[in-house]
């Protein structure tokens, strides 16, 4: 019985022994993890455990971006659902982009085709030529007479000096010499004189040979076209620099258009545009932007552009409206269908798709937009295909399970 109990004890002594040899290891781990965790430990081995560290956390710091590429977040679409719901997929190319502006213009007279007609001295009006608004007339026709005091008194003083710039051989040479040269003199600042009043030099030489002067002056046109706008009134009193008449030559017209703000940066002088006329279907022109004017409208949010078209036959009358097309063209672009983006008004997301029935979303960053076509600047590759139709039930869907795009958090 001694002997069953001693054999009893060892074996319980030899069990305990090989349970402390098996936890022995982690047992003095974690006291030398407590011991030289301390300052007390040598400046070598911190030196040699440093970078050790940074290689291990910046390597840990790598798996983890990669797991989170890969765990891009999808929403599961069946091929069935797809087919029901009418899911349709494009892939993103590089395409050449034009865009067209419309917009609406309005004839207006060539400003640069503008007359006005004054008078430089003061008078009275005694026959008007042209006596209503729209008149047309040609370059050379007479407007209007003008009775002048002033005028009649330069001409009588014009016809003495004549009289004494003539040669009298009955008085002394030298004195008539002299007096003939002043008479000349002052006869040639009379001329100057009527030249600078508008009167020629066939009414001059006309009022010397007749020795009579001219009641009154004739005032001509000085271009061909339509009077405008008429002052001039039949008796009505006139003074120097007064305006007379307008006159247009309408053989030009300028078209002015509005561009909105937003399409200015698209527009430059030189782009061709075409130009229709409702009033007449079968006439198309096509002319260049020749000018963009330098301000804005505040109320419209608009810009004025100019064009310069012949006007054969003057069909065309100002303040007739036109239709004009501007096509731009935008070069080669990266893009999608318009309808393929989700503009949620703080982001703009599209679907990809990853094949099997799962669409990513995804944030992109869109430019220009033409032709119902987005360009892409940012958020996928040549060649990724997105969901261009039914792209809201696969947010839909993505909503409802809580499925946001990569990188996006609440």
């Amino acid at each position: 019985m001694k002997n069953r109990n001693t054999i009893i004890i060892i074996g319980l002594i030899l069990t305990a022994g090989l349970i402390f040899y098996m936890i022995k290891p982690d047992f003095f781990k974690s006291s030398i993890k407590g011991t030289f965790n301390t300052p007390v430990q040598s400046a070598d081995t911190a030196h040699q455990g440093h970078p050790t560290e940074i290689k291990g956390i910046q390597a840990q710091a790598e798996i983890q971006k990669e797991e989170q590429a890969d765990e891009a977040p999808a929403v599961e679409i069946p091929l069935e659902k797809q087919q029901l719901t009418g899911v349709k997929t494009v892939a993103a190319a590089v395409k050449p982009l034009h865009k067209i502006i419309r917009a609406v213009g309005r004839i207006e007279y060539d400003e640069r085709n503008l007359s006005t007609v004054n008078t430089k001295i003061e008078g009275w009006i005694e026959k008007l030529h042209v006596n209503y608004t729209g008149k047309y007339v040609k370059k050379g026709d007479p407007l209007a007479e003008i009775y002048s005091p002033e005028l009649v008194a330069t001409q009588h003083e014009f016809l003495n000096m004549l009289k004494w710039a003539t040669p009298d051989s009955g008085k002394d040479s030298s004195v008539g010499k002299m007096l003939s040269k002043d008479a000349e003199t002052i006869t040639e600042a009379a001329k100057q004189r009527l030249r600078l009043w508008d009167i020629n030099d066939a009414q001059i030489k006309k009022i010397g040979e007749t020795g009579k002067p001219i009641r009154t002056l004739t005032i001509f046109s000085p271009v061909s076209g339509y009077v405008v706008q008429k002052m001039a009134l039949q008796g009505m009193r006139v003074m120097p620099g007064e305006k007379l008449f307008d006159i247009a030559d309408m053989s030009t017209v300028w078209i002015i258009s509005d561009i909105y703000e937003y399409e200015m940066q698209m527009i430059k002088p030189g782009q061709t545009a075409k130009i229709s006329l409702s009033y007449f279907p079968e006439r198309e022109i096509l002319s260049t932007i020749d000018y963009i004017y330098p301000s804005l409208s505040g109320e419209t949010r608009t810009a004025k552009i100019r064009f310069t078209i012949a006007n054969p036959g003057e069909q065309l009358k100002p303040q007739m409206f036109t239709n004009v097309e501007v096509k731009i063209n935008l070069g080669n672009k990266l893009a999608i269908p318009e309808s393929a983006v989700i503009d949620t008004g703080t982001r703009q997301i599209v679907y990809v798709d990853k094949g099997e029935g799962y669409f990513e979303p995804r944030e992109v960053l869109t430019g220009l937009r033409a032709e119902g076509m987005a360009e892409v600047l940012k958020g996928i590759k040549t060649g990724e295909k997105v969901a261009s139709s039914g792209n809201f039930l696969i947010d839909s869907e993505a909503q409802l399970k809580g499925i946001k795009p990569l990188g996006h958090a609440h």
